[in-house]
């Protein structure tokens, strides 16, 4: 990846993978649920954002046939070496890409927030619809105006791991953006510390908005507070969605 790409290049998307696999682990076992009919009738399954394929792997493991997408070629690198069994792992960059068309669309990371503006976020959101099929399901999250709101004051954090570092500071520069500045640590072969710094801006959406929006294009779409039983954080919102067969 181009060494000014701007999210997830080789180091981020390592310290993610080793250290901040715990949202898609406890939104998987909901997932799953909700897209019991389509596994039970062998339909395919095309995940959005997989970052390193811990979403990917639950998936699998659950049954599924899968094509897992990303925009960050690292993460895609992990994906690769994580879901080896996936149907198809490909690049897919929002909003000009359009998504292969499958029979249930998923995507956990709030992934669309990633996008450039609230016109890019929308037109993502009516070529995802496009690509459901009849009988489709779609689960995604999205972080809400909320999410800043609830972040305003947060104090800047680290983590550490045995071999990797990070440290975020946040900011929210104005009710829909969500800023967040990463220094990634990573320990190399010989013992030395290599470091790479990343900015991550979040559009944050009145996401009551979406299930209208959704609806335009063929969808039956809610918000919810979560996938299951998983207890998401303040300000992300469960968007679930069908398509009528």
């Amino acid at each position: 990846m181009a060494p000014d790409a701007p999210y997830y290049r080789r180091d981020l998307a390592l310290v993610h993978h080793r250290g901040f696999g715990f949202h898609a682990d406890a939104c998987a076992p909901g997932i799953l649920e909700r897209l019991e009919p389509i596994r039970g009738r062998a339909g395919l399954v095309m995940e959005i954002g997989c970052g390193s394929g811990r979403l990917t792997r639950h998936l699998l493991d659950g049954g599924h046939r899968v094509v897992a997408t990303d925009a960050s070629p690292a993460m895609l690198d992990l994906a690769r070496k994580v879901a080896p069994d996936a149907e198809d792992i490909r690049r897919l960059v929002l909003p000009d890409d359009r998504p292969p068309d499958a029979d249930a669309i998923v995507s956990v990371g709030h992934v669309l927030n990633y996008l450039s503006d609230e016109g890019a976020m929308r037109r993502a959101l009516v070529s995802i619809a496009g690509a459901l099929r009849p009988g489709g399901v779609l689960a995604m999250d999205l972080c809400d105006l909320e999410w800043g709101a609830a972040r305003r004051d947060a104090p800047n954090t680290g983590d550490v791991g045995d071999d990797w570092a990070i440290v975020t500071r946040f900011s929210t520069r104005s009710h829909n953006r969500f800023v967040r500045e990463i220094t990634a640590f990573l320990r190399n072969d010989d013992g030395s510390w290599r470091r790479d710094d990343e900015r991550h801006d979040n559009v944050l959406i009145d996401t009551a908005l979406v299930p209208p929006l959704l609806e335009e294009h063929g969808l039956q779409a809610s918000l919810e507070a979560s996938f299951g039983k998983e207890r998401l954080p303040a300000g992300l919102r469960a968007l679930i969605a069908h398509r009528p067969a």
